[in-house]
């Protein structure tokens, strides 16, 4: 027998009498052509009054539509308990701050000790079947709010959101020096390296990258910016930080200038003496995802997650609060 996740439901309002099921479904429950496509193979994915019927017909006021979808297991991930926190959970979100050194989803050659693999172990022990979907995707070693969706439909509007720029995801960061400005724009192409093909690098002819920025506080010997995204690529803010001279403390993969110099002046050596002490204080790059707001796929309320800086970037700010703090330009 097949089994179904708890239906989705829309009511007819009396503005909306003799429309169209199939618009209904397209312009009201923002029902994807893949995912309707999905429904109308599965048994009950569409029902109208309790009913399955063809999406031609026309609706009346006080009609009760609803979508199901089948339930779904990831059974390639091994399940592993794995611990994480949890911020949210309802039958359509998981919402989780993902620690610094875990790696999201199974890959290549690492198969697991994942994320993935302690929410699959989870849900199993809770007798739960999902499929782990997660909407965007944090760095192996960047820590914070990671929302993942519990069936295709959430997972589709929340990917639509990001898509449309309406999904606010805010960062902290600690950085080697400070931004010439307060705040602003950094806008830069990024792409592959072509001679080291796992970094990133701004080009001109790379894919559009936005990052905002603003500072937050200037020490003597780095600041504390919070980012936002206004696009999603790979290793974005470690790159365009490092594009503006401001690299992210403990970053080992994008490092301080200071490092490739192959003759250091007797003032250089000083600085670089800082900047390599910063980086030995944090075993990664010092990012966390620290606030993340959407819109609920189907209540359609805000939703706003933060997760406070953890024990090794708050070990970090301390650090360069211990220095004279400089003032904000």
């Amino acid at each position: 027998m097949t089994s179904y996740y708890s239906p989705i439901t829309y009511i007819i309002p009396p503005e909306e009498d003799g429309w169209l099921l199939k618009t209904i479904l397209h312009k009201r429950m923002d029902v994807s052509r893949k995912l309707l496509s999905r429904l109308k193979q599965t048994e009950q994915g569409i029902t109208l009054n309790g009913e399955r019927v063809y999406i031609s017909v026309h609706v009346k006021a006080g009609d009760i539509v609803q979508i199901r979808m089948e339930t779904e297991t990831s059974d390639d991930i091994l399940p592993q308990p794995i611990p994480f926190e949890i911020l949210f959970e309802d039958e359509h979100l998981l919402v989780v701050n993902k620690a610094a050194g875990i790696i999201v989803h199974p890959t290549h050659g690492h198969y697991t000790d994942t994320l993935a693999n302690g929410v699959v172990h989870y849900w199993a022990q809770k007798n739960e079947r999902f499929r782990f979907r997660p909407v965007h995707r944090l760095d192996q070693e960047t820590s914070g709010v990671l929302v993942i969706a519990k069936n295709p439909y959430s997972h589709q509007h929340i990917s639509e959101q990001m898509i449309a720029g309406t999904v606010d995801k805010r960062y902290a960061a600690f950085v080697h020096g400070a931004p010439v400005e307060p705040f602003g724009d950094i806008d830069g192409p990024i792409d592959r390296d072509p001679e080291e093909p796992h970094r990133r690098i701004v080009t001109p002819d790379g894919y559009p990258s936005l990052t905002r920025y603003e500072v937050k506080t200037v020490y003597a010997q780095g600041s504390k910016v919070e980012l936002k995204l206004e696009s999603g690529r790979t290793h974005q803010i470690r790159v365009h930080m490092t594009s503006i001279g401001c690299p992210l403390i403990g970053d080992s993969m994008y490092r301080h200038e200071l490092y490739n110099l192959p003759e250091l002046t007797l003032t250089q050596s000083e600085q670089l003496e800082s900047v390599t002490a910063l980086d030995a204080s944090i075993p990664r790059q010092a990012l966390h995802a620290v606030r993340l707001t959407f819109k609920h796929p189907v209540l359609l309320q805000e939703m706003i997650f933060e997760a406070p800086l953890p024990p090794d970037m708050a070990a970090l700010e301390n650090v360069l609060e211990q220095g004279p703090k400089a003032n904000l330009r």
